[in-house]
Parts: structure tokens; C-alpha cells; sequence
């Protein structure tokens, strides 16, 4: 199948890009007439239309407006001798992925041509994989940009094999969600999907816990208990905040990953389990290994497929999808004017997507009408009913006067980072850092 059109009345650079494109496993269809190449475009699937602006039957703009209104979808990249800058604003206005003056290096349009192949594929594959998640496990993990879908498509590949997964992530990020779902893609999805948090319990009992006792094994084990490892068999157990195992149990969580096998407290007969481990941690276990508080060899055999959850303030597009989702389970048929949007997206979240549903929670009480105004969107900083101590209290005053700051210099500077960076002393880096870190637009 032929991914790439080439409409170009020049026949000599046909020949050559055709030839550069196949070197490159790319196959393409040449014409040097629009009338033709729309007229392919009816008759072939087409995922990049590399057009010449003058041709001799048509103009290149009209030609880019009549593919793109047939299917948005296509990448169109407009080459020319004879481009101006107002044409050239003109085509990228009209949906034109790039405009590349003439003489045009083939090599170089081969591999920008190559490079948006791959995007598109990629894109199709998420969505593919999106619409066999919503399927199988349902609408909770929701969003539609790059980094929470690359996410995903890391998901169904693990969930794929019964090799241990590492879910990485700041806290309200959603790593249980996502633990969740990779049981549920997964071959063991009707078997016993058991979370364990290290952090909410104290050693003694997470030990019998996980690895149950015999009657007698300690004062007041008056019966057998079955730990959560026998009842997992043959499925999945989720050691959330995994970073706060105590030492001598990450040995025998260790054992029990290694060997399957592993003795109730009390006991002497070896239990063999055949699970599937799902860690999780908001810490860097790295770190924690050189400070002697992570055991070395359990930290390999658990980051054998790390998945990176990305922070909410990296993927702020997904903030009105989320709000909807919210406001759907909340059962309110209410929504958000732009002014309260545009709040929500000012604000850089250190809580992630669970600190944006309390956040909208609370909206939902205090908007008596069916339209979400600013005013109802309370964010820590203005929020007088929360309790911190005062350094923190302190510190949220720090980034809120640093926050209007950088954005009254860039106002000031007419948007120039290098000029504001200046003004502000400080480096352009860390300029770029803070616009990152508190979401400014």
C-alpha cells in the first residue's frame, strides 16, 4: 500500500524524491496533475500529500483545501519555488504541516516524511489500544494526550506478559487505576486482583498480612490465617508505596518473586504461589538503594518494566475531559464557564488528577446554579478552610508572588523568555523550569 502521494508537475524531482522515499521502505504514488491527485486521494488511502504550490491545471492552496476537507486526517506538506511568506502563513492556516521553500533536499523531506509516518502509526496504534481498553476495562484512566496515551500503550504491552511491573509516578497520579487495569488486560484478568499498601501498615502485621500464620505462631494466633499471597494464586498483588517495605520483608518478597515459594509465620512447609507482581512508588528507588534503605536486588527485579505516569501539569489537556468525567460521576448536571477552565489550567497541581476531582467536588457545592463560575474553583492558595503549618503556608505564598511575577515580566517583555529571564536574574533555564512548573501559558 502506497502511503505517500506526490503531486509535482516537475517529473525529474518526482523521480528522485520517489526514489529517496523507497530507500527510506516508504512507497509513494507520483502525479504532476491536481486533478489527478485528487482524484487518487478517492481511490487510495494516503497518510502524507507532499504538493507542489504551482501546477499546471490548479492552485497548490486550493488543492490543500479540497484534501484536508476530504480528510483532516492527512499530512499535507506544500513545496515551492515560488512561496511568499503570506502564502506560506496562508497553507499552514489551512491545516499544512510544513512549507518548504525550493530547492528542497529529497533526503531531508524523505526523513521529515519518514518521521510523520511513525507519529501517525503510533497515533493509530493508541487508539486502537485506547478502544480495547475502554472495552475491557472501562473509562475511569481518562485523557487523550501524548503522555497519558504513550502510558497506556507501555500498559497493554506489559499486561501482555506476566513480567513484574513498576508503576512510577507522583501521588494522585493514579497508579492503582493503572494497576488495576493491567490485571484486567491481562491473562490472570479472572483471577484475584489483591492490593497491598506498605505504607498504611505497620511491619508486624504486613507481615502476616502477606504471608499468613499458623495457630500458635505468636500471642493471639489462635487459628491458621491465610496470607494475601495464597489468596492472590493465580493473579495479581499490588504492593503500593512499595518504597516503605521494611527490610527483611523486601527479602522475602524477594524470595517469593524468584522462587514462588515462601512459608506462613509459625510454619516450616514451603507455599508455593504462582502471582504476578505490580509495584508502585512515588519515591525514587534508585536513591534509596545508594542510601541503603532499598535492597538492591529486589529493586532490579521489580523495575524489570518501569511505566512512567506523567503528572497532571504535563498533560493539561486532558483537564477538560477529566472535569466531565468528574461531574458525570458526581451525577451533577452541571458545567464550567471558560473563566473557570482557564483557572484550572493556570494552576500547576502538586496533587495531580485527585487533587483536580476534590477540587471539582467542592466546586459542585458551592455552584448553586448549573454554571460553574471562577469563584467556585478554590485552589489551596485561596482555599481559607484548608490547614497547613506555617512554613507551608509560607512556601504556597513564595510560588503564588514567583508565579504573578514571571507572568507580569513576560507580559512586560512581550512574551521574549530570554529578555524576562534577564529582568527576572535568573537563568533561562530556570525560567523555563518555573513557566513549566506553574503551568503559565
Amino acid at each position: 500500500m502506497s502511503e505517500v502521494l506526490v503531486i509535482e508537475d516537475k517529473l525529474s524531482f518526482a523521480d528522485l524524491l520517489k526514489r529517496k522515499l523507497k530507500e527510506l521502505g516508504i512507497d509513494s504514488i507520483t502525479t504532476e496533475s491536481g486533478k489527478k491527485g485528487l482524484d487518487l486521494l478517492t481511490k487510495h488511502t494516503f497518510r502524507v500529500v507532499i504538493l507542489d504550490l504551482r501546477l499546471p491545471d490548479a492552485d497548490g492552496i486550493d488543492i490543500l483545501k479540497e484534501i484536508k476537507e476530504a480528510d483532516p486526517s492527512i499530512e499535507v506538506i506544500i513545496i515551492s519555488a515560488y512561496g511568499t511568506i503570506e502564502r506560506a502563513v496562508e497553507a499552514m492556516r489551512l491545516g499544512a504541516h510544513d512549507f518548504i521553500p525550493k530547492p528542497v533536499d529529497p533526503e531531508h523531506l524523505g526523513l521529515i516524511v519518514l518521521r510523520l509516518l511513525r507519529e501517525r502509526r503510533l497515533k493509530e496504534e493508541y487508539l486502537m489500544i485506547k478502544k480495547e481498553w475502554e472495552e475491557q476495562i472501562g473509562f475511569e484512566i481518562v485523557g487523550v494526550s501524548k503522555a497519558l496515551q504513550e502510558a497506556l500503550y507501555h500498559l497493554k504491552k506489559a499486561a501482555a506478559s506476566d513480567a513484574t511491573v513498576l508503576l512510577i509516578g507522583e501521588s494522585g497520579t493514579g497508579k492503582e487505576l493503572f494497576a488495576h487495569a493491567l490485571h484486567r488486560l491481562s491473562r490472570r484478568k479472572n483471577r484475584p486482583f489483591v492490593p497491598i499498601n506498605c505504607a498504611a501498615i505497620p511491619r508486624e502485621l504486613l507481615e502476616n498480612e502477606l504471608f499468613g500464620s499458623e495457630r500458635g505462631a505468636f500471642t493471639g494466633a489462635t487459628a491458621r490465617k491465610i496470607g494475601k499471597l495464597e489468596i492472590a494464586h493465580q493473579g495479581t498483588v499490588f504492593l503500593d508505596e512499595v518504597a516503605d517495605l521494611d527490610l527483611s520483608l523486601q527479602a522475602k518478597i524477594l524470595r517469593v518473586i524468584e522462587d514462588k515459594t515462601f512459608e506462613r509465620l509459625g510454619g516450616l512447609k514451603p507455599i508455593r504461589v504462582d502471582v504476578r507482581f505490580v509495584a508502585a512508588t512515588n519515591r525514587d528507588l534508585k536513591t534509596l538503594v545508594i542510601e541503603k534503605k532499598f535492597r538492591e536486588d529486589l529493586y532490579y527485579r521489580l523495575n524489570v518494566f518501569p511505566i512512567a505516569l506523567p503528572p497532571l501539569r504535563e498533560r493539561k489537556e486532558d483537564i477538560p475531559h477529566l472535569v466531565e468525567h468528574f461531574l458525570k460521576k458526581l451525577g451533577v448536571n452541571k458545567s464550567l464557564n471558560q473563566r473557570a477552565m482557564d483557572k484550572l489550567f493556570s494552576y500547576h497541581w502538586p496533587g495531580n488528577v485527585r487533587e483536580l476531582e476534590n477540587v471539582i467536588e467542592r466546586a459542585t457545592i458551592l455552584c448553586e446554579g448549573d454554571l460553574i463560575g471562577p469563584s467556585h474553583i478554590l485552589l489551596p492558595i485561596e482555599n481559607n478552610f484548608s490547614v497547613g503549618s506555617l512554613k507551608e503556608a509560607k512556601k504556597r505564598s513564595i510560588r503564588a508572588v514567583e508565579r504573578d511575577l514571571i507572568i507580569k515580566v513576560l507580559r512586560e517583555t512581550k512574551g521574549n523568555k530570554k529578555a524576562a529571564a534577564e529582568k527576572l536574574g535568573i537563568s533561562y533555564k530556570t525560567l523555563l523550569k518555573r513557566i513549566k512548573e506553574y503551568g503559565i501559558d
